[in-house]
């Protein structure tokens, strides 16, 4: 199955359609009646819908196991047609439109089946899925400029290049998905005097977004926190709470990253982890919500 370890969870919703069209007012006349002989479709159809679409994952090979936390199933009829409408909700890593269409597929077969001895010419169109939501696609902010952004990896080992930077190339290649100019890259080693010098550079030359990479760990070098914590005017708690969050899902050690955000002046600062994974990871988690930011910004500055 797709690789869906790296996916934020979120609410997800589908809904589906199916149209089942019989021959004759007198087959649509028995449905409205319940006098089927095999019995209520309407109710027959539905039950077996339902069961159908909790149980997706068993019967198409590449479907994720989810849990199913709402669903519904309703029906319009008009003149010969019987059109099948399944909703389908869920909080989790992945979607459930074929978790919905499968359900919609499942009720119009039903309804085949019961209502085959009374007429031989019932036909089962148009399943499709009608909308979607959820997932990244959703929180991706659409912006009117590309976000001037500096990426600086904190390392006292890369800066004497004893080691390759790996984590800040890592970041630099996530952010190529977004409308982000990274117009610099730059190495500097655990020095709170340069980590400050920097920053402030960065700020005075309106960047809109500075990403530093390392130096947020447990280790007696590890001062990007508190250098950037200083000249932070307003502080953004919840997206490192949202990037430890993510990482606590995939290692304990995420509580060990002391992260911070928030803006100086107009410009956006946040600290990622010096390891490629946890560097990774962050953004995995942050992007593309983050955005938003932005996008607030530039109404506000519309109002």
């Amino acid at each position: 199955m797709t690789d869906i370890l790296h996916k934020i969870i979120s609410k997800r919703i589908a809904l589906a359609q199916a149209i089942v069209q019989v021959s004759s007012e007198s087959t649509m006349n028995a449905i409205l009646q319940k006098l089927v002989p095999k019995g209520d479709v309407f109710e027959f159809a539905r039950a077996a819908g339902l069961l159908a679409l909790k149980k997706t994952s068993d019967v198409i090979p590449d479907c994720h196991p989810l849990p199913i936390e709402y669903a519904k199933i309703n029906y319009e009829t008009e003149g010969l047609q019987i059109k099948i409408m399944v909703e389908v909700a869920t909080i989790y890593k992945t979607g459930v439109e074929v978790e919905a269409m499968h359900g919609a597929s499942v009720t119009a077969l039903t309804m085949y089946d019961m209502l085959k001895p009374i007429d031989k010419k019932v036909e089962i169109h148009s399943i499709k899925l009608i909308e979607k939501s959820g997932g990244k696609n959703d929180f991706n902010d659409q912006l009117t400029h590309k976000l001037k952004t500096a990426v600086i990896v904190c390392s006292d080992t890369i800066f004497k290049e004893k080691k390759e930077d790996k984590a800040g190339k890592a970041v630099l290649s996530l952010l190529e998905k977004y409308p982000i100019d990274a117009v610099l890259y730059t190495i500097i080693p655990d020095e709170k005097e340069q980590i400050q010098k920097q920053l402030q550079t960065c700020v005075n030359q309106q960047f809109d977004m500075v990403l530093f990479v390392g130096g947020t760990g447990l280790s007696p070098r590890d001062v990007t926190p508190e250098s950037v914590s200083e000249l932070i005017e307003r502080e953004i708690p919840g997206i490192m709470e949202a990037a430890r969050q993510y990482g606590q899902q995939r290692t304990p050690y995420a509580m060990l990253s002391r992260g911070v955000a928030g803006f100086i002046a107009q410009t956006l600062v946040l600290t990622l982890p010096g390891s490629t994974k946890g560097a990774i990871e962050t953004m995995q988690a942050i992007f593309p919500a983050l955005l938003h930011v932005f996008k607030v910004a530039e109404g506000s500055r519309h109002d």
